[in-house]
């Protein structure tokens, strides 16, 4: 039918009247069909009558009036300088729009630590000490092997390099100072932020997903108190000691390497580390990790609570969830630095 209307020549005819009076069914495509012939011929001036079952109308109405709702026309794509700007505008506006967000999150945080703090009971102690074992005592393994591999190597290149100048020894110079000020500290962070920080964005989606946050709300508590807060804290407490852990594994994988590769006993190997770094060099290092912490514990738990719709948001959050946390410590370190030089420690 719809063929034989489209090849309908109206153009000889002087007038068209189009008769369905005698119509025993009609469903919607019959009548958008009819529809459409009136307005071929409405748009050539040749309409005549138009005859229709009166028990049909309503629908020709209904569908008459659906298709009045045309949708908008497509913008076109804009070019060169004028789509630079779209985007940089719409980048800068969404940029502005998850500040605001993560400005309140943050309020809600700090507020619900503060009455930690003033009301010590609020806080449950069985979910604490679990994410101290899941961020900290779960992640000894791994942190330990990268750890002492990242001193092998580490020992090994600066031997490669001070060879060339007779002060192989220097090399634990290299070793425990890089270590203690920025190479334990940052490893962990970068290890806790892939393991521990996409954990929480995955863990408190999944709630999302499965509408149990929504229940936890309907029953008057606070999210923020009994999700995000044991993973701050937890992992506030676990990031310093894994730090120490790190940085030890370290040391002992660049000792192992020194005296391999270099001929430098145990004994030789502490004379030189006592005589190389202080205590300050230790505490550079070991007063970044609860930074770090923090903004691993936020990033991950702030993305997780943004997580909408299916499961391809949870995996979409996770992986903002590990790049922000690794660009925020990058930031962060190189920041930490800076303040170092100025206050020359």
């Amino acid at each position: 039918m719809n063929e034989l209307l489209r090849r309908l020549d109206l153009a000889g005819a002087s007038a068209v009247e189009i008769d369905a009076s005698q119509l025993k069914r009609l469903d919607s495509v019959g009548a958008w069909l009819l529809l459409r012939l009136r307005q071929q011929a409405a748009d050539s001036r040749k309409l005549g009558a138009f005859d229709i079952p009166p028990s049909y109308r309503s629908l020709l109405q209904t569908i008459e009036q659906e298709g009045d709702h045309k949708p908008p026309p497509a913008a076109q794509p804009s070019r060169g300088f004028i789509a630079l700007l779209e985007r940089i505008g719409a980048s800068t506006d969404s940029a502005l729009r998850e500040g605001y967000v993560a400005l309140g999150y943050l309020g809600l945080v700090s507020i619900a630590t503060s009455g930690a703090v003033v009301h010590p009971r609020r806080l449950r102690l069985a979910p604490l000490f679990n994410q101290i074992e899941q961020t900290g005592l779960r992640a000894l393994p791994i942190l330990g092997l990268l750890a002492f591999t990242m001193g092998i190597v580490l020992a090994y290149q600066g031997a490669e390099q001070l060879k060339r100048f007779g002060a192989e020894l220097y090399t634990v110079d290299l070793l425990a100072i890089g270590t203690l000020r920025e190479i334990g500290v940052l490893v962990t962070a970068i290890i806790v932020a892939g393991r521990s920080g996409s954990a929480f964005t995955a863990q408190i989606g999944i709630m999302k997903l499965n509408q149990e946050i929504d229940a936890i709300e309907t029953f008057g508590l606070d999210t923020i108190q009994l999700l995000v807060l044991p993973r701050l804290l937890g992992l506030l407490i676990a990031l310093p000691l894994l730090t120490l852990f790190a940085d030890a594994m370290t040391l002992l994988g660049g000792a192992v390497m020194c005296y391999v590769y270099l001929g430098i006993a145990g004994s030789a190997f502490l004379h030189e580390f006592r005589d190389a770094v202080t205590l300050t060099t230790l505490w550079i290092g070991l007063v970044k990790a609860p930074v770090f912490a923090v903004l691993i514990a936020l990033v991950g738990c702030f993305e997780g609570l943004r997580v909408r719709g299916n499961a391809e948001s949870v995996g979409r959050q996770t992986t903002l969830s590990v790049v922000e946390s690794l660009f925020l410590v990058i930031l962060f370190d190189g920041l930490f630095s800076v303040l170092f030089s100025i206050l020359e420690i």
